[in-house]
């Protein structure tokens, strides 16, 4: 599970989402739940930073697509960040970096 899944008020109108320790499929409910709050806020940005990130499923793919989703639907942008190990290798063999803004 993603240690204390929550979103921060970052500089102007940008949010994050940090994720720490392992993003899988028991963590959909409280994600979900998390993005739509981050969006409530309707932010110009969204940052998902995987600092500290060790472990993400096929599910947990499917929870980022959930959440550039919902920020599309508010024009808001959505970046990665701070990725590393297996996570990087998983988000490259998706070829995630077609889909979303990678930062480090």
């Amino acid at each position: 599970m993603v240690d204390s899944l929550k979103f921060t008020q970052g500089d102007g109108d940008a949010v994050a989402i940090p994720l720490r320790g392992r993003f899988t499929f028991s963590d959909y409910a409280d994600f979900r739940k998390v993005v739509a709050d981050a969006m409530a806020t309707k932010p110009k940005a969204l940052t998902i930073d995987m600092d500290g990130l060790e472990f993400i499923d096929s599910a947990a793919l499917g929870m980022l697509l959930l959440a550039r989703d919902e920020a599309s639907k508010i024009g808001a942008s959505v970046n990665i960040r701070n990725v590393a190990g297996q996570v990087a290798r998983v988000l490259e063999v998706a070829r995630f970096k077609t889909l979303f803004e990678f930062a480090d």
